[in-house]
């Protein structure tokens, strides 16, 4: 990782090991689904696109404003060639309401979004001094860089888009989990991801997950059926 002579210093709550976002994605809030349609055309991969992403944390629900304002600063600034492309990752879910079945789009992660750039100086204070944004994650160490989302990461975060269709029917679930229990996710966002149960309700057959993401443990509320023991 490139070293940088300027000080970056990353806010406290970027270092804090306690989860402070909690996601939801069991299946009254969540709904996966797999296109087996193969005359779709081919999308180009995001980890293929120049540059490197990166995740920004933001003041809590101001999300959009800061793309906003990150967008209007990219282009005041002239820095097209270098901040390349700005999201907020969303997720189709379906939703019952008064007996009528509606898709609405829900942020998968509250509080971040990612930033596709090449790293320098001037990149990283066009978006380190952005209205609502509070740093980058990632960032270990003072003077050094943020650290980039890995291939896998990219792939996982930035395929999370649903298209509000039904997920097939699942097996029934299996109870016989303990708090504390490893195990590992089986479906959405976060597949093949590892976490530890951190809360059980058995009258809904839900559990909550504590998920590393972005090098920081979340809590992730999942249906019995979407985690299997390892």
């Amino acid at each position: 990782m490139t070293m940088s002579d300027n000080i970056i210093e990353t806010p406290d709550e970027l270092n804090q090991a306690e989860p402070d976002v909690v996601l939801d994605l069991t299946n009254d809030a969540v709904e996966g689904h797999v296109n087996d349609d193969d005359s779709e055309p081919e999308v180009e991969s995001a980890w293929s696109k120049p540059g490197r992403w990166y995740v920004v944390h933001t003041q809590s629900g101001y999300e959009k404003k800061v793309e906003v304002n990150l967008k209007t600063r990219v282009a005041t600034m002239d820095m097209g060639d270098s901040i390349y492309e700005i999201i907020i990752p969303m997720e189709d879910v379906v939703e019952f309401k008064q007996g009528h079945k509606q898709t609405v789009q829900k942020k998968v992660f509250p509080g971040y979004i990612l930033v596709r750039c090449e790293m320098d100086d001037q990149s990283w204070f066009c978006v380190r001094n952005t209205p609502g944004v509070t740093g980058f994650v990632g960032q270990s160490h003072k003077g050094q860089r943020p650290t980039p989302l890995s291939r896998r990461e990219v792939e996982t975060f930035l395929s999370a888009k649903g298209d509000g269709q039904e997920a097939p029917k699942r097996k029934g679930p299996k109870m016989e989990y303990d708090i504390g229990e490893s195990v590992r996710v089986k479906e959405g966002p976060f597949a093949d991801f590892n976490g530890t149960i951190a809360e059980i309700n058995t009258d809904h057959l839900k559990l909550k997950v504590l998920v590393n993401i972005f090098g920081r443990e979340t809590l992730v509320e999942m249906d019995f059926s979407q985690v299997a023991k390892l």
